[in-house]
């Protein structure tokens, strides 16, 4: 039977994978990607917690926490959107002045 433990460890594995994508990740575009895996792995971790614990809690938590995601998504690629435009890369180490 799968435990609580196997939902921790698996939402483990994602956090980490998106720590080392937005530390290591020089392009703006995979840093957001590495953002919505810290996402992913919170919301694993709260589902978790609230089917083990009988309540919707976590549940509802995560509800609220798709509804950011996807506005941070709808943002973030706007500015990398104008970045590129602006500066012809999305490279986040070539973009040293962010001045319009």
């Amino acid at each position: 039977m799968i435990g609580l433990g196997h939902y921790l460890i698996l939402s483990g594995i994602l956090f980490s994978v998106g720590v080392t994508g937005v530390t290591t990740s020089r392009s703006v575009l995979k840093i957001l990607l590495s953002l919505e895996l810290l996402l992913a792995a919170a919301n694993i971790s709260f589902v978790a917690f609230s089917r083990f614990n009988g309540d919707y809690t976590g549940q509802l938590i995560v509800f609220f926490v798709i509804l950011v995601a996807a506005a941070e998504v709808a943002i973030g690629l706007a500015i990398i959107v104008l970045m590129y435009r602006r500066f012809s890369t999305i490279q986040a180490d070539e973009l040293k002045e962010l001045k319009w």
